[in-house]
């Protein structure tokens, strides 16, 4: 049974970071993209980022390019996105997922984890 956990949300003010972890389990890390999405109070599921399995591709979302870096530790089993000079549009709650292409559309990506609320106050 494939689990993802997510970790590192939390509260933080405009212009800070944080660090995001999503420990997987339960199928080959390595050979699976893993993504982070997010979806605010009223708001669809947005992509954020992805990254492919040999850490060879990342894409990032408009809005957070030049703020946000994705990475993994395949020996971990885990996924990171740090996350830097946030905004007060950043709030949501950030999700990661699992699937087989490192693509933009969130159906495509079979396993989520729970979420992390991540806040930025102004």
């Amino acid at each position: 049974q494939v689990q993802l956990v997510e970790s590192g949300g939390g509260l933080v003010q405009a212009g800070g970071s944080l660090r995001l972890s999503c420990a997987a389990s339960g199928r080959t890390f390595n050979t699976y993209a893993m993504g982070w999405f997010r979806q605010a109070p009223g708001k669809e599921r947005e992509f954020v980022s992805v990254i492919s399995g040999n850490s060879g591709s990342r894409y990032y979302a408009d809005s957070v390019k030049g703020r946000f870096t994705i990475s993994r530790d395949n020996a971990k089993n885990t996924v990171y996105l740090q996350m830097n000079s946030l905004k007060s549009e950043d709030t949501a709650v950030y999700y990661c997922a699992t699937g087989k292409l490192p693509v933009v559309s969130g159906k495509l990506y079979d396993y989520w984890g729970q979420g992390t609320q991540v806040t930025v106050s102004s």
